[in-house]
């Protein structure tokens, strides 16, 4: 296993310099090592970071990831979803790095600096693919057991890995409640204010909604945050700080082939055809858990009854509706994801 490395982020004047030197390094000759070094660097020069973007490799994927705290800490792993990046966790980590935890933010498949290893992959992005690398991640880093919190795409994530990998789990944090899909049954039609907030959804299911995302994407992803959250103004600063993740050359092909998997529109991998099954079958999750779902989220308002989030998480700690939230919930109320990990990492004596 290769130790993971450190790259410091440069400016953006230095970009073209380090695309220089790994094309004149790679004519003049170089080991593996250093080539791998020089093609990390510059795929970490791409977003933008308060800290050095470090980079670790898994059976699948070169994962990018952000890192706080002390290194002996307990490990927290903080999981973005769509469209957004690590961003999403900025005021996340303070708290969490004060009483001695490490954080860490790694960059799904299709953002960011990860990039697949094998360039002739095809670049899918199913939920038990990206739940995968959750589990590849911490192996990557040596971590047997650790905490997590996600939101969207990664919450589905998380709540993957708890059901599959229990042990590996020690508590979650479930932005937006349990988050498993059936990719095995079409879904049925839906009431029409429903149907319309997923307008993106049946877009990428089509051949315009491919060009569309490839060609507009930025404008996509501006609306998209717009909409999902509409009790917050996004200023272009903040947008800007998460923009170059999505122009990852992954993004497009991980985003169309994942949200055609969900509607049975798209073949998964071979190796998680047996774990879409069972998770069809919806699971519950057996980890202690906190669930917070945003009061202004874009999707519609949570319901008041906790009665499906008791049935779906039989551990259930707490479940919260927080004000001044939408569907970035970590992004608005990052105390209120903060105080929800400390509470469980205090609750297991952590």
């Amino acid at each position: 296993r290769e130790s993971p490395m450190s790259i410091s982020i440069p400016h953006r004047t230095d970009i073209l310099f380090l695309r220089f030197a790994v094309l004149t390094l790679c004519v003049i000759g170089t080991t593996k090592i250093e080539r791998d070094s020089l093609v990390w660097a510059q795929t970490a020069a791409q977003v933008n970071s308060p800290v050095p973007v470090k980079m670790v490799q898994t059976p699948v994927l070169d994962i990018g990831y952000e890192e706080h705290g002390p290194g002996d800490g307990f490990p927290i792993i903080l999981l973005h979803g769509f469209p957004y990046d690590v961003r999403s966790f900025d005021g996340v980590p303070p708290p969490l790095v004060a009483a001695g935890y490490r954080v860490l933010l790694p960059y799904l498949r299709g953002y960011g600096p990860t990039r697949f290893r094998d360039p002739s992959a095809p670049r899918m992005a199913e939920q038990a693919a990206i739940a995968q690398d959750l589990i590849d991640f911490a192996d990557a880093l040596g971590i047997d057991q650790f905490v997590v919190a996600g939101f969207d795409w990664g919450n589905r994530a998380a709540c993957i890995a708890a059901i599959l990998h229990p042990q590996r789990i020690r508590a979650q944090v479930a932005i937006g409640g349990y988050s498993v899909q059936d990719t095995i049954t079409p879904g049925g039609p839906a009431p029409a204010i429903l149907e319309s907030r997923l307008w993106y959804q049946w877009y990428f299911n089509t051949e315009r909604g491919i060009a569309g995302l490839q060609t507009n994407r930025h404008d996509i992803i501006r609306q998209l945050w717009d909409t999902f959250s509409p009790g917050f103004e996004y200023t272009d600063e903040a947008y800007d700080r998460s923009a170059p993740s999505f122009d990852n050359p992954d993004f497009v092909d991980v985003v169309i082939h994942s949200y055609r998997h969900r509607h049975v529109n798209a073949p998964g991998e071979e190796r998680f055809v047996e774990i879409e099954r069972r998770l069809a079958q919806r699971p519950p999750i057996d980890v202690p858990a906190i669930v917070l779902r945003g009061a202004e989220n874009g999707f519609g308002p949570p319901s008041r009854n906790p009665a499906r989030d008791q049935a779906r998480f039989t551990k259930l700690v707490a479940r919260r509706i927080v004000e001044g939230a939408g569907h970035n919930l970590p992004a608005h109320r990052p105390d209120a994801v903060a105080d929800a990990l400390l509470e469980l990492l205090t609750g297991l004596n952590i």
